[in-house]
């Protein structure tokens, strides 16, 4: 008789990871609009970008009727700067109920238990569930404590999902779950995890890489068979990130290593159709998808810098047409340039609705511009280095659907 694998049950409004191809936490590339197109084309899950629990604290929660969004807002901080008689307030979250429902993971930057409670508390009923980051190496978040700090603190980290799975979890009814990577050892490992394990999440995502490591480097995937046997001994579904291309890759590797599912990261942010599979007629021609993306956004007023990088991101760094879109200053300029015609209209709209000033932003253009020139005689032109390094590791670099001069974006 063959016995049933243990599970730790999924709460009635959260959601099981097992066979699921998702969209990994990025900053910036995991805004609402990349969300949203990644779901278009196939991925079963969406994570947010890392979102720092004291930023969402003390945010105003609102229905917007013109995007059909909630939105999480705040005013600014006090500064030594004159404030303006009626103060703009700052968009530190925005999630759609109708297009991401029982699909959106909240990820959050933590150092404590009692903060990750009540910046969870404030998103809990409109997601499916609440994924703590203890990976992400970048400065802004291990200096606080989170991100990949948490990682020499297991502790603390345990302390934090134990909190967040009876306060949070357990009252909202959804799942939580935990992204790391690999420690210096397999040996650490296997302890992390399987402390992490008896916590009460439902789901493990393990980064292939060490703390130390960077994007270009290959990920590590010696100890995935191991790190899936724990999780699947404690009943906890994990997931793998790390260098995963495309949806059929995706499943194929969790096939091979044991594991439950796969994150995408870097390809989807080069390419959004990623997660359409080859039987469903694979990646589409970045036209086809900046297209699309362009329609989401102005859909639903994304920050103007946001989706000027995503667009950086989606188009082939060497096209022509990629340099005249860099140089755009608002959405309408970028339709024009694109010839997106139907969708003028629109762009005109929006800019205006986000006080997109072009001669402003010609201004800071010029100023940036200065500075990188700077930079070059000082240390060289890093731009154009970190567009060869970045189309090197691309795998789209040589069908066309490469990415551009930003750089690369942290999957958190």
């Amino acid at each position: 008789m063959v016995s049933t694998p243990k599970r730790v049950p999924i709460p009635k409004n959260g959601v099981d990871y097992r066979g699921k191809v998702v969209l990994a936490p990025m900053v910036r590339s995991g805004e609402l609009p990349s969300r949203l197109l990644a779901l278009k084309y196939g991925a079963d899950l969406v994570w947010g970008p890392e979102t720092v629990d004291k930023s969402m604290i003390g945010t105003t929660k609102s229905f917007n009727p013109t995007t059909s969004t909630i939105d999480f807002t705040r005013l600014p901080s006090n500064s030594s700067r004159p404030q303006p008689p009626v103060q703009k307030e700052s968009l530190i979250y925005r999630l759609y109920p109708a297009r991401e429902h029982e699909k959106l993971i909240f990820q959050i930057g933590t150092a404590s238990p009692a903060t990750a409670v009540e910046a969870a508390k404030l998103v809990a009923e409109n997601v499916a569930g609440i994924d703590v980051n203890a990976g992400c190496p970048k400065p802004f978040s291990t200096t606080g404590g989170m991100g990949a700090a948490l990682l020499q603190d297991p502790d603390r980290l345990a302390s934090i999902l134990i909190a967040l799975v009876k306060e949070v979890g357990e009252v909202y009814e959804i799942g939580i779950s935990v992204k790391i990577r690999l420690l210096e050892t397999a040996g650490k490992t296997e302890a992390l995890v399987r402390k992490l394990c008896s916590t009460g999440i439902t789901g493990l995502t393990i980064h292939c890489r060490t703390t130390p490591m960077r994007p270009r480097e290959r990920a590590i995937r010696e100890q995935l068979r191991m790190i899936a046997d724990i999780c699947r001994e404690a009943g906890v579904a994990c997931l793998m990130n790390g260098d995963v291309r495309n949806k059929d890759e995706a499943l194929q590797l969790a096939q091979e290593y044991g594991v439950d599912g796969a994150m995408i990261a870097t390809a989807a942010e080069a390419n959004s159709s990623c997660f359409r599979t080859q039987e469903e007629g694979g990646l589409l021609p970045w036209r086809e998808v900046v297209t699309e993306y362009m329609k989401t956004a102005l859909e639903v007023e994304n920050k103007w810098g946001n989706t000027k990088f995503l667009l950086s991101q989606l188009m082939p760094g060497k096209a022509e047409i990629f340099r005249k879109v860099t140089g755009c200053k608002s959405y309408r300029q970028v339709c024009e340039v694109l010839e997106l015609d139907d969708l003028l209209d629109m762009a005109k709209d929006v800019d205006e609705k986000l006080g997109i000033d072009e001669q402003k932003e010609t201004k800071a253009m010029k100023k940036a511009k200065h500075q990188n020139k700077s930079g070059q005689a000082a240390g060289g032109n890093m731009s154009s280095q970190r567009t060869i390094d970045k189309e090197k590791r691309s795998p789209f670099s040589e069908r066309g659907v490469g990415t551009g001069m930003a750089m690369p974006t942290m999957a958190v």
